[in-house]
């Protein structure tokens, strides 16, 4: 049952990352630099909020 808690997890990774490109994504250029984001920082911070997901 180990195997179904790592596919659990590595499934709700994969929503986090997903949900987060999205909403970066959908911010124009003025709203993201008010945040110090760059479009090509996008995916980075995504999987960074992905490997924090329990």
């Amino acid at each position: 049952m180990i195997i179904w808690g790592y596919i659990a997890r590595q499934v709700r990774r994969w929503n986090a990352y997903n949900r987060t490109v999205a909403e970066l994504s959908q911010l124009d250029d003025r709203t993201l630099g008010d945040i110090n984001v760059t479009r090509s920082e996008i995916r980075s911070i995504a999987r960074s909020a992905a490997v924090q997901v329990a």
